[in-house]
C-alpha cells in the first residue's frame, strides 16, 4: 500500500507539474475576444481553493465529524495567535510568487521556464544553509554549479537565434527576472516555513490552512492595487473560462501533492519527477504550443540542468529534505 501511494503521488506530481506550466503558458497567450483573465484574481481564488481542499483533509482526520472539525480549527488557530502571525511572511511572498510565475508564462516558453525555475534548488540551499544551519558536501555543491551553469546556458541566445529574438528582448528581460524573483522567493519562503514546520507539532494541513488565509489576504490587497479598476469595469471573473478554471485548480493542489510525494515518498523519486516533467513540457511545448524549437545545442544545455536531478549516485543525505518546499 505504501508502495503504491508512493508511486502515486510522483505520478501525480508530474502531471499536476507539467499540465500547470502548460496550461498556464497557453491561457497567458491564447488570443481571444474579450478581456484577458487577471492573474492577480487567478491568485486569491487559487488559495480560496487550497483552504477549502485543506479544511476537507482535515475534517478526514477528524474523523469526519464537524464537531471535531470545530474544535480543531478554533484549538489550533484561533486560540495561538501568534502562531498564526508567523505565517504571514512565508504566504506573503508565496503569493507574490505566485503572481511572478504568471508574469513569466506570459513571456517565456514552457520549456525555458520549467528549465530556469530550477534555480530555486539552488536558492533553496543557500538560504537552508545561512538559515537552518545545514552543511553541503563536495558533491552537492559541484551539483549546484553545474545546475547554474546549466542554466546560464539555456537563457544564452544562439547565433541563429539572435535575429529572431531581438524584437522580444524586452518581454524575455521581463520573463527572466520574474522568474529568477520567483526563484529566490521559492527558497526563502520554503526555508522559512521548513523551519516553522519543526519547531511546532501542527499538521501540514493546519499550517497551509493558515498559509491559505493571509495569501487570500495579501491577493486582495493586490487585486484591488494593481487591478482595481479593471474588476470595478468587467468585475472579478472577468475572462474567466474552462482552461483558467483548469489552471486555478492545479495551482492551488500543488502544495497539496508536494505535501503528499514528501509524506509517501523520497527526495530522490521527487528529483526523477521533477526531470521528467521537465522534458514532457519541452516535448509539448514543442509539438502543441509550438512556441519552443530543440536544436542540438538547446538539449545539451537542458541536459546540464537534469543532470544535478538524474545523475546522483548516492542517496539523498538528510540536509536535501529542506529542498523540498512547499510552495506551488
Amino acid at each position: 500500500m505504501s508502495a503504491n501511494l508512493k508511486y502515486l503521488s510522483l505520478g501525480i506530481l508530474v502531471f499536476q507539474t507539467t499540465s500547470l506550466v502548460l496550461t498556464m503558458r497557453y491561457s497567458r497567450t491564447l488570443k481571444e475576444e474579450g478581456p484577458r483573465y487577471l492573474s492577480s484574481t487567478a491568485v486569491v481564488v487559487a488559495e480560496l481553493l487550497k483552504i477549502m481542499a485543506c479544511i476537507l483533509l482535515v475534517y478526514k482526520d477528524s474523523k469526519c465529524s464537524l464537531r471535531a472539525l470545530n474544535r480543531v480549527l478554533h484549538d489550533e488557530i484561533l486560540n495561538k495567535p501568534m502562531e498564526t502571525l508567523k505565517l504571514a511572511i512565508p504566504s506573503g511572498i508565496y503569493t507574490l510568487q505566485n503572481n511572478l510565475l504568471y508574469v513569466a508564462l506570459s513571456n517565456l516558453d514552457a520549456a525555458t521556464y520549467q528549465v530556469t525555475y530550477q534555480l530555486k534548488i539552488l536558492t533553496t540551499a543557500l538560504f537552508s544553509v545561512s538559515m537552518l544551519s545545514k552543511k553541503l558536501g563536495v558533491y552537492q555543491w559541484l551539483s549546484l554549479v553545474i545546475l547554474m551553469t546549466g542554466v546560464a546556458f539555456v537563457q544564452w541566445p544562439s547565433d541563429s537565434q539572435l535575429d529572431s529574438k531581438e524584437l522580444s528582448a524586452g518581454s524575455q528581460f521581463v520573463g527572466l527576472m520574474a522568474v529568477l524573483t520567483a526563484c529566490f522567493s521559492s527558497g526563502f519562503a520554503g526555508v522559512y516555513f521548513e523551519k516553522i514546520l519543526k519547531e511546532t507539532k501542527q499538521s501540514v494541513w493546519i499550517r497551509n490552512i493558515q498559509l491559505g488565509f493571509f495569501g487570500s489576504i495579501f491577493g486582495l490587497m493586490g487585486v484591488y492595487i494593481y487591478d482595481g479598476e479593471l474588476v470595478s469595469k468587467n468585475g472579478f471573473f472577468q475572462g474567466y473560462n474552462r482552461l483558467t478554471w483548469i489552471v486555478v485548480v492545479l495551482q492551488a493542489l500543488g502544495g497539496l501533492v508536494i505535501a503528499a510525494v514528501i509524506k509517501y515518498a523520497d527526495n530522490i523519486l521527487k528529483g526523477f519527477a521533477t526531470s521528467l516533467s521537465i522534458i514532457l513540457s519541452t516535448l509539448i511545448s514543442y509539438f502543441w504550443l509550438q512556441d519552443f524549437v530543440p536544436t542540438r545545442v538547446s538539449l545539451c544545455r537542458q541536459a546540464r540542468v537534469l543532470w544535478p536531478d538524474l545523475g546522483s549516485r548516492q542517496p539523498p543525505t538528510p540536509w536535501f529534505k529542506g529542498f523540498s518546499c512547499l510552495s506551488p
